[in-house]
């Protein structure tokens, strides 16, 4: 059979017969595209809706979290990179089709829904739909937390089922080629789900890679443009990984909080537990 070339995000794939691309999850199977990691979950989880983080959208409840395993991304400070970045996550997942966690949703006391997450949803996209046709007429939400890479069209393509989204903006075109990302892909992907759906973006602060003032005002100018009531996380990052990059200073967050909150009504100072246990 020919190879073929996958069509999901930017790094159009060679898929050699019985073979798999970047993201571990997309096999070539008789010359089809085929999501092999379909129903393969290696976490599951009741959260408050708070930790996706969504501080806007349904504040106080709890939402029914799924994850797979695989990423399109290489980021080199991944908290859950065990099942994200390891080829061999897959082995440690069990099978839950569809049906079945449409049923766990619908059965679990006060759960607002199911939100795929924890790996890189987009990459199973096929699953969130499948789930989320599912559920959606029984009123449950899906929820979303991802990198936001993919193609235009898969975005589309669950976009109406979409109900909320959290949506990470990692860096500057430059960082996202550091992390074998697309920067275009990403906010191209917020600008979609932001006219459908209740978006919040989540920026992970890395000293020394984007926590440049003049880069957060130009993204917070930029998504005021798209909204200015969409909700920004400013998180602080801890090493984790690969990263050994020291900490990012609480007062970094603070003072990057201001410079967007020039643009945006609504920006969340994240990770910063400790230091306010500290000032108390």
């Amino acid at each position: 059979m020919p190879d073929i070339i996958c069509d999901l995000c930017f790094h159009h794939c060679v898929l050699k017969e019985n073979g798999t691309g970047f993201c571990h999850v997309r096999r070539n199977e008789n010359g089809r595209n085929v999501l092999i990691s379909h129903g393969r979950i290696t976490s599951l989880a009741l959260d408050p809706i708070e930790k996706k983080p969504l501080a806007m959208y349904y504040p106080g409840s709890r939402i029914l979290s799924v994850g797979s395993y695989g990423c399109n991304l290489a980021c080199p400070f991944c908290q859950n990179h065990e099942i994200s970045l390891d080829e061999n996550a897959g082995y440690y997942s069990r099978v839950l089709s569809p049906e079945d966690l449409a049923e766990l949703a619908l059965e679990t006391e006060d759960n607002l829904g199911v939100a795929f997450t924890y790996n890189e949803p987009l990459i199973s996209w096929e699953y969130i739909l499948d789930t989320a046709a599912l559920i959606r007429p029984k009123g449950k939400k899906t929820v979303l937390v991802s990198n936001g890479c993919a193609e235009e069209k898969i975005i589309r393509k669950i976009q109406p089922y979409i109900d909320a989204a959290n949506i990470d903006l990692k860096g500057d075109r430059a960082f996202y080629r550091e992390l074998s990302g697309s920067y275009d892909q990403a906010k191209r992907t917020i600008e979609l789900l932001s006219r459908s759906a209740h978006v919040e973006i989540t920026i992970l602060v890395i000293p020394g890679k984007n926590d440049r003032k003049e880069w957060i005002e130009e993204e917070s100018r930029w998504i005021a443009s798209l909204n200015p009531e969409i909700p920004l996380h400013l998180t602080r990052y801890f090493p984790r990984y690969r990263y050994t990059i020291p900490e990012t200073p609480p007062e970094t967050i603070l003072e990057l909080k201001k410079t967007a909150g020039q643009y945006l009504r609504h920006v969340f100072a994240g990770n910063m537990h400790a230091f306010y246990r500290r000032r108390k």
